[in-house]
């Protein structure tokens, strides 16, 4: 009899992703659902899905999952975490939704504590609207916003969410992460596990930043963009524990 060592998750729906070949969404939605099964708590979990790449995220996970305005992601999760305080409430953000047009929301909701779990993806550009130039995009990055590469003179510097938000009292968890090899993979289910058990613990609010490719605005193959990000966005922003206060309550 042949033994089944690796399947879909449950809490992923069989649906073909609508994502360009290459883009690492497909990744991370597969590690958000391996840690919902894990956790066992499918039928107690509300996604807030974004405006951006991964706005259709409401097609691929299996549990509840509400659409918000442009931004908006985590104000409604925190009207959803206040409303049903026993359902484990998470956001799936990009850099432009997030660290951009809902810069407020996102800093509020965490200098708040708001017991929520971020899933925050950066790949350092607007993806559905044509490769703009996001918070994130490099210094020296060419975006159709940026021809001549990001200038802090002209453009101001990039935004580093995680090292923002630890500064805040509120914030529980900060870490970031990448996708871009089998060992970080295995690091960044971790860190969202962590994310959500820490929600399930009501130890505060908890952010996952995942560094992420984008081929197709960077005008890249799938293992150029991989490259990419190891030798350009890695050194800009470093993996690591941001703040971990359940460390620090230890």
């Amino acid at each position: 009899m042949s033994k089944v060592v690796f399947d879909k998750p449950k809490a992923l729906s069989d649906v073909p992703f609508h994502y360009c070949p290459g883009c690492t969404h497909g990744i991370v939605h597969r590690l958000v659902a391996e840690v919902i099964d894990e956790l066992g708590i499918e039928g107690n979990t509300v996604g807030i899905a974004p405006v951006g790449c991964s706005v259709f995220a409401y097609n691929y996970f299996e549990c509840d999952m509400i659409e918000a305005p442009h931004g908006r992601a985590p104000a409604v999760a925190t009207g959803v975490k206040r409303a049903r305080p026993d359902t484990v409430v998470f956001t799936y953000q990009g850099d432009g939704d997030l660290a951009a047009i809902g810069t407020a929301e996102t800093v509020h909701s965490a200098t708040r504590g708001e017991n929520i779990t971020i899933i925050f993806i950066n790949n350092a550009i607007y993806g559905m609207t044509g490769g703009q130039m996001a918070p994130t995009t490099l210094l020296g990055q060419v975006t159709t916003t940026s021809p001549y590469g990001r200038d802090a003179k002209i453009q101001g510097n990039p935004v580093h969410v995680c090292e923002m938000l630890s500064t805040l009292d509120g914030t529980a968890y900060a870490e970031r992460v990448a996708v871009d090899s089998p060992k970080n993979v295995i690091a960044a289910k971790k860190a969202i596990k962590k994310a959500f058990q820490n929600q399930i613990d009501k130890k505060g609010f908890s952010i996952v930043e995942v560094l992420s490719t984008c081929p197709t605005n960077w005008g890249l193959a799938p293992t150029e963009a991989l490259t990419w990000l190891r030798e350009n966005m890695m050194p800009f922003y470093p993996l690591g524990v941001y703040k971990d206060k359940t460390k620090e309550e230890n």
